[in-house]
């Protein structure tokens, strides 16, 4: 999906204008379902610097990202606006569907998807969302993330945000007190009608020692502010 920066957050340094960069080529998949684009040179390497992932695991989120998509449209027929998120092998799926028996079959395939440990299924029964509201979440994501760079006590590039209905689900691997705090900026922009929490938390030994836990085979369900 493509987010829009307001143009205070633009002029402010060079900085938020390479970040905002960042934001707009990055958000192209939170609503279409597909793969990151590719970036090259300097945003390339700053962004795989920064991400809490290691370079391997980035990559092969992107091919289950690419392979989830792909039996998704196989297995649904074109029925449905279907998302997937990818991150650290867990698989977020967003959007609308037909009916439930498409809501489960959507997670199976998802599941079967090789490398994946965990899907969260947060698909909704109903009809695909209006271009004015997916318009409306691509501006919403943009003030999320702005907001997530502003503050000086996170790392915006530990968050993977999609927005759905007004709904921000954030996706990473966080802190408690990192995930509760991003939370909490989340919930104050306007607009936000919720938060759901899609971390996969570590420690903050973990965090000091840029050790990433691996992730789990146990699948904990997205928790909601």
């Amino acid at each position: 999906m493509t987010r829009s920066m307001n143009p205070s957050f633009v002029r402010r340094s060079p900085r938020h204008l390479a970040l905002a960069g960042l934001v707009i080529a990055l958000g192209a998949t939170t609503l279409s379902g597909c793969a990151p684009l590719m970036l090259g040179g300097a945003a390339a390497s700053a962004l795989v610097a920064t991400d809490r992932r290691t370079s391997g695991m980035q990559v092969e989120d992107q091919s289950i990202q690419i392979k989830a998509g792909n039996r998704l449209r196989d297995t649904l027929g074109g029925r449905g606006r279907v998302n997937v998120n990818a991150y650290n092998r867990t698989v977020l799926l967003t959007g609308e569907v037909d009916s439930d028996a498409d809501r489960a079959a959507a997670e199976q395939a998802a599941s079967r998807v090789e490398n994946v440990v965990k899907v969260i299924n947060q698909l909704q029964v109903g009809p695909v969302a209006s271009l004015s509201t997916r318009s409306s979440d691509v501006l919403l994501a943009g003030k999320v993330r702005a907001t997530l760079v502003d503050a000086r006590d996170l790392m915006s590039n530990a968050f993977d945000i999609v927005v759905e209905r007004g709904e921000v689900y954030l996706m990473g691997l966080v802190t408690e007190r990192e995930a509760n705090r991003a939370a909490e900026l989340t919930a104050s922009i306007p607009g936000v009608k919720k938060v759901v929490k899609a971390f996969e938390v570590i420690s903050e030994d973990e965090l000091a020692n840029k050790l990433p836990r691996q992730p789990a085979n146990s699948a904990p369900a997205a928790s909601s502010n």
